[in-house]
C-alpha cells in the first residue's frame, strides 16, 4: 500500500512538473512576442492603377496578398487592418503575375520602422505605374469625433489642377489646394452624421465628383481618396471619390 502511495505521489509531482514546464514555455512565448513587436511594421496597400485587375504586393519577395488586388481595392482587405512586415529595410515590389502583362512592374526600396504604420499607393496607368509610401499617423483621441484624411491619385496624360474638398454638411473646404499625389495628414471629423464631399478644382465650384452619405464611426481613422482617369466621367476608371477605413 505504501509502496503505491509512493507512486501516486511521484506520479503526481511529475505531473505538475510538466504543467509548470508547461506554463513557463508559454509565458516565455508570450513574452517573445510582446517584446517582438518592436521589430514589426504594419502594411495596408491601395491600388489606384487604373485599369489594373490582378496586382499583388511583394515584400523582399515574399508576396503579402493571397487573391490579386483590383483596381480600386485596399489590402488586407478586412478593415481596419495592416499586414503584418519585418521592420528595416525593405524591398517592395508591385506587379501583375500574369504573362503576358500590360502592367509595368514597380520595385522600390523603403524604410519602415518597428511599430509604425505605412499606407503604399500605386496609382497612374498601366504602362507608367507609380508609388507613394507615407506614414499613418493614426491618432487615438478621447473626444466622440472620427479623424478623416485625402488623398489625391487622379490619372491624366496632361497636368491636373490642385483641388479642395467641399463639405455639404459644413458648407466649406475642409482640405484645400491639394496637389496630385499628396496625402494630408488627418483632421477631426464629425462623427454620426452624413456628409457629402464633393472634389473641386482649387478656388471654384466646379464639382469633378462626388463621395455621399459618408457616415464615419467616432474614433475611427478614414482615408478620402479621389483616383481613377480626371477626364473620364464614366466607365470602370471614371474618376471617383470613394473612402476606406485607415484605422
Amino acid at each position: 500500500m505504501k509502496s503505491l502511495m509512493n507512486i501516486k505521489s511521484i506520479t503526481i509531482a511529475l505531473a505538475s512538473m510538466i504543467v509548470l514546464a508547461a506554463c513557463e514555455k508559454e509565458y516565455k512565448s508570450i513574452l517573445t512576442e510582446e517584446t517582438n513587436l518592436g521589430s514589426t511594421a504594419f502594411v495596408k496597400f491601395h491600388n489606384a492603377i487604373i485599369n489594373s485587375n490582378r496586382t499583388y504586393i511583394y515584400s523582399d519577395l515574399v508576396p503579402l496578398n493571397g487573391a490579386a488586388i483590383a483596381y480600386g481595392a485596399v489590402f488586407p482587405s478586412l478593415s481596419p487592418s495592416y499586414s503584418a512586415v519585418n521592420a528595416g529595410n525593405r524591398a517592395i515590389a508591385i506587379r501583375d503575375t500574369l504573362a503576358p502583362s500590360t502592367q509595368y512592374p514597380i520595385s522600390f526600396s523603403t524604410a519602415m520602422t518597428g511599430g509604425n504604420y505605412y499606407t503604399i499607393f500605386a496609382y497612374d496607368s498601366l504602362n507608367a505605374p507609380k508609388y507613394k509610401v507615407v506614414q499613418d499617423n493614426i491618432q487615438v483621441f478621447n473626444d466622440t469625433s472620427a479623424r478623416i484624411r485625402f488623398a489625391n491619385f487622379p490619372y491624366s496624360p496632361t497636368a491636373m489642377p490642385n483641388v479642395d474638398i467641399f463639405s455639404q454638411k459644413q458648407q466649406a473646404n475642409i482640405f484645400t489646394n491639394i496637389s496630385t499625389a499628396a496625402v494630408t495628414d488627418f483632421i477631426s471629423f464629425r462623427a454620426g452624421i452624413s456628409d457629402t464631399l464633393y472634389v473641386r478644382p482649387t478656388g471654384t465650384t466646379t464639382n469633378l465628383t462626388q463621395l455621399n452619405g459618408l457616415v464615419p464611426t467616432a474614433k475611427r481613422n478614414y482615408t478620402v481618396i479621389f483616383r481613377g482617369s480626371y477626364r473620364s466621367t464614366t466607365g470602370t476608371a471614371a474618376r471617383t471619390l470613394a473612402s476606406f477605413l485607415s484605422y
